[in-house]
């Protein structure tokens, strides 16, 4: 196969490491199995020129991206208009969207396993046309992105620190939303500190990524905590995957659902952990095995046996 290989040296644990010296490392990995590899390490300002060229160019076969949410995020979205599959590199905080592939969380062990690895076909999601891979919140979220962006960190661990913080700093002072959640069978309106729809369901028992990626529905989770106690708990909640015994969300699984927003106040939303401005109104659908990814060989077989 040809691999696309692009790094984006600002993003992710990519940038506190050398970046050029670990994409030699991807090719001469890629080029010993028997794939040809060409690289392309770029800043943050450039990463999305770069997938749009890899997407337009007709000799690649694979784009590989390593960087932030937002790499991943932008990468998807050119693989899923260009058909070309997508080889996740988990070079993240969380690398969410990578447990969820099976991909191993060593980036060395990651690009072993995607030159022996296989493709495979799972579901993508989009928020007002927006494609997204794992996720879509509103109200407590987008309020800790936006204050832990405010904050110095330059490691992996300083970020999780600093989400930490700007998570307690949320739970003193919670913002609540009206909102109405139109779905096929079911309308609900609520007011709420926080919604997350994401790229089908959530597995129990672990962090909230999805065990299964093709799934074929959207997980709608509606906190239904009201004071700050009850934050604490849900915090606590999505760190330990107890998503069905918890009291603090109301869970609905669906294929497409619109959001309404019926508060006055300027809102933003985060779409794989990126900030954006927020619609009064929002339609998210997924698409059912539309996106097709590169992951190891085994998890192709595990996978096929379910």
């Amino acid at each position: 196969m040809n691999f696309l290989v692009i790094l984006n040296r600002d993003g992710g644990t990519l940038r506190s490491m050398d970046a050029r010296g670990f994409g030699e490392r991807i090719r001469e990995t890629l080029e010993n199995a028997g794939h040809r590899a060409e690289l392309r390490v770029v800043g943050g300002k450039e990463v999305i020129a770069a997938i749009e060229e890899a997407a337009r160019n007709h000799a690649v076969d694979v784009i590989m991206a390593g960087g932030g949410d937002g790499t991943i995020s932008a990468a998807a979205a050119a693989a899923l208009d260009s058909g070309k599959a997508l080889a996740v590199l988990p070079a993240g905080t969380m690398n969410l969207f990578a447990r969820s592939l099976g991909i191993p969380l060593a980036l060395d062990e990651a690009v072993k396993a995607f030159a022996g690895g296989s493709v495979r076909e799972v579901d993508i999601a989009t928020a007002n046309g927006k494609p997204f891979v794992h996720q879509f919140s509103v109200g407590m979220h987008p309020r800790i992105v936006e204050m832990r962006s405010r904050m110095e960190f330059s490691s992996r661990l300083g970020k999780i620190g600093a989400s930490f913080r700007a998570a307690l700093e949320t739970i003193r002072n919670p913002t609540r939303l009206k909102v109405k959640l139109t779905m096929p069978h079911s309308e609900v309106v609520a007011t709420t500190m926080g919604i997350s729809i994401s790229n089908n369901l959530y597995g129990e028992g672990h962090l909230p990524y999805a065990d299964r990626p093709d799934g074929g529905v959207l997980g709608v989770y509606i906190t239904s905590a009201r004071h700050r106690g009850h934050l604490l708990l849900l915090c606590l909640t999505a760190t330990l995957g107890r998503w069905r015994t918890s009291d603090q969300v109301e869970i609905h699984e669906t294929e497409t659902v619109r959001l309404t927003i019926e508060s006055r106040r300027r809102q933003r939303c985060v779409i794989d952990g990126e900030l954006q401005a927020l619609a009064a109104e929002t339609e998210i659908r997924i698409l059912p095995r539309a996106l097709t990814v590169l992951v190891p060989a085994a998890e192709t077989a595990t996978r096929a046996d379910r």
